[in-house]
């Protein structure tokens, strides 16, 4: 009986020394808000996984959004500095399009619903007919397809500036063609900006970037009939690891 009671004073001991060496630290941590400092285990995770995502390099150099200047549907203009600070997808595009950005346009919109409590997401849709596409035309294009996001743009301009910023400052591929449906052709893919102004996509299973993402097989379709794959949900889970950086 003698020991065990000599067992309970012993961890009451302990206890009591427990108490009185770590709950003020506790309450004071609590205090200063200290308990919550970014130690939440999925918010670690979020932003490993943002790290996994890689810059877009350009002779070893990760490459930047060029600087470009163009009016938007409201008839305001608009500069690649009023998306820094944003997570941003870019297309190219024209309203007569009768082929590729209808769908391209759908699959944005699903994307612009999926973040739309997100002040800090964008997307800039810049149009390669600018000849027609004024910013009256584009305002009555982003109603009928439900632009809905502030931050959406949709862009006209100079055309030289326009494919000079496709071709070149995005290896977006853009140009005219008399020949096929819609005088117009162009890339189908989208790019994905960082708050930085840096181009960046996810990995392959090899480890090089993927470089852009496939706009024109929906989430619905999974594959289109050419068997290619859909990249819209790749998109959005890359744009939340982008916003969670």
């Amino acid at each position: 009986m003698k020991k065990t009671n000599y067992s309970y004073i012993g961890i009451a001991f302990i206890i009591l020394v427990f108490g009185i060496i770590f709950i003020p630290k506790i309450i004071d941590r609590i205090s200063n808000n200290d308990v919550t400092r970014n130690e939440s285990r999925s918010d670690f995770a979020n932003n490993r996984k943002a790290l996994d995502l890689a810059f877009i390099k350009i002779n070893d150099e990760p490459k930047k959004v060029p600087a470009f200047s163009f009016i938007n549907q409201d008839g305001k203009t608009i500069t690649n500095k009023d998306y820094e600070g944003k997570v941003y997808v870019i297309e190219f595009f024209f309203t007569t399009c009768p082929t590729i950005c209808p769908r391209m346009n759908a699959n944005l919109i699903q994307i612009q619903n999926a973040f739309k409590d997100f002040e800090d997401f964008a997307v800039a849709s810049f149009t390669i007919n600018p000849d027609y596409d004024t910013p009256e035309i584009l305002k009555n294009y982003a109603e009928h397809y439900g632009v809905s996001n502030p931050n959406w743009h949709l862009l006209t301009g100079n055309k030289e500036a326009i494919y000079k910023l496709a071709n070149e400052g995005f290896n977006l591929y853009t140009g005219e063609n008399t020949e096929i449906e819609g005088g117009f052709e162009h890339s189908g893919n989208f790019a994905l900006i960082d708050k930085n102004g840096f181009i960046r996509s996810r990995k392959d299973k090899f480890g090089n970037p993927i470089i852009y993402y496939r706009g024109i097989v929906s989430e619905a379709e999974q594959v289109d009939d050419d068997g290619v794959k859909e990249e819209i949900s790749a998109l959005k889970e890359d744009i939340k690891k982008l916003l969670n950086e």
